[in-house]
């Protein structure tokens, strides 16, 4: 059974794969035996150090604001350039901009869609012509809980979300006959820098956690599993799916 969660010998690409969440599945992806590209706006190597000293997988990284549709487009040619070949795309990066929905500002809503789905959708697209020529390749795209709610003050980053959730159903559809799984991860309230407003928020924040079964936020080591599982060949004849980890919020 272990043979069906080894990911020796895979490359991963993980958008994102410096902190928060990216961080997490990274370190899952290395321990099980991935080899790692992460994609990064700032170059950072500690944690590309740590991971090849930790579990003996090679690392690299790619430095690419993925505001920027030029360095989108480079990001799986550079990646193909560094080890040849990809067969997991992880895209986990995003970014937010909180504000009432009649005061939002245009250049806020064109930054997120953006960076939380176009470029979403070009990587897709890139890693998986290459998938397709090599008959096989995982793809996980990080959604969100406003991928089904519309959250508060958050009018872009609910639709573009929302749309990614689409977005991975319609390629799954068209791809998974060839070889390609594609799938979402639904993370719930995680203890990231992204959610440091409503942590520091202490009605909204408590709200949050009353709501939530398992009686925390969650951290980012906790999407190493479902990472592993959707990488992997335990996922097999698993498409289109958008898996929650969420402490159990959408059940509540």
């Amino acid at each position: 059974m272990k043979n069906l969660f080894d990911l020796s010998g895979k490359v991963a690409v993980i958008t994102g794969g410096s902190r928060g969440i990216g961080k997490g599945i990274a370190t899952g992806l290395a321990h099980a035996g991935a080899d790692l590209v992460l994609v990064q706006r700032t170059e950072n190597h500690s944690l590309k150090s740590k991971l090849e000293e930790e579990t003996g997988v090679r690392c690299e990284s790619i430095q690419a604001d993925l505001s920027k549709l030029e360095e989108v487009k480079q990001v799986i040619p550079q990646a193909l350039d560094k080890m040849g070949k990809v067969d997991i795309l992880i895209n986990n990066a995003g970014i937010q901009r909180r504000s009432p929905a009649v005061d939002f500002l245009e250049q806020d809503w064109d930054a997120v869609m953006q960076v939380n789905l176009k470029a979403v959708w070009m990587l897709c697209q890139q890693a998986g012509k290459h998938m397709l020529a090599n008959g096989q390749g995982k793809i996980i795209n990080v959604a969100s809980l406003n991928s089904f709610q519309g959250g508060i003050n958050i009018p872009a980053y609910a639709s573009a979300k929302g749309a990614v959730a689409q977005l991975t159903k319609a390629l799954a559809n068209e791809w998974s006959s060839k070889g390609i799984n594609v799938n979402g991860i639904v993370p719930g309230y995680v203890a990231t820098d992204m959610n440091e407003a409503l942590i520091a928020d202490p009605v909204r924040s408590r709200q949050i956690l009353e709501r939530i079964p398992a009686g925390r936020w969650g951290s980012a080591d906790d999407f190493a599993g479902a990472a592993i599982y959707l990488a992997s060949e335990a996922s097999s004849y698993v498409h289109g799916h958008l898996l929650a980890v969420d402490g159990g919020w959408l059940g509540r």
